[in-house]
């Protein structure tokens, strides 16, 4: 099992398209889900945050490969994805993955 994090700056004044943005992956979770399922990805999440004046978007994946995952999605015959695309483009300046330090799973059932 894979695990990222990645940091994304935002172009200026992309709040309000963050926002539709993540209200379109709301509205329809179903397609968002069948593309997390063709990915292999079981855990997608998505944070924003300010920090000294510029907005970011934290991406935490949990996902069986990320090089799978993201060839998946180059090809991805849904429609959320080329939106998706769409929306990097029109709003990310770029971003730089976390290196990954520790990843506890609480796996275990409570007697």
């Amino acid at each position: 099992m894979d695990v990222v994090a990645s940091i994304i700056e935002l172009k200026s004044n992309s709040l309000d398209r963050v926002e539709a943005w993540a209200t379109t992956l709301k509205e329809r979770t179903d397609e968002a889900m069948a593309t997390l399922q063709d990915e292999g990805v079981s855990i997608e999440s998505w944070f924003h945050f300010s920090l000294d004046g510029k907005d970011y978007l934290l991406c935490y994946m949990r996902a069986e490969s990320i090089k799978k995952a993201s060839e998946v999605v180059r090809s991805s015959p849904h429609a959320i994805d080329a939106y998706h695309q769409q929306f990097k483009k029109d709003t990310w300046v770029g971003g730089k993955s976390a290196r990954l330090l520790v990843d506890l799973v609480n796996d275990r059932k409570q007697l």
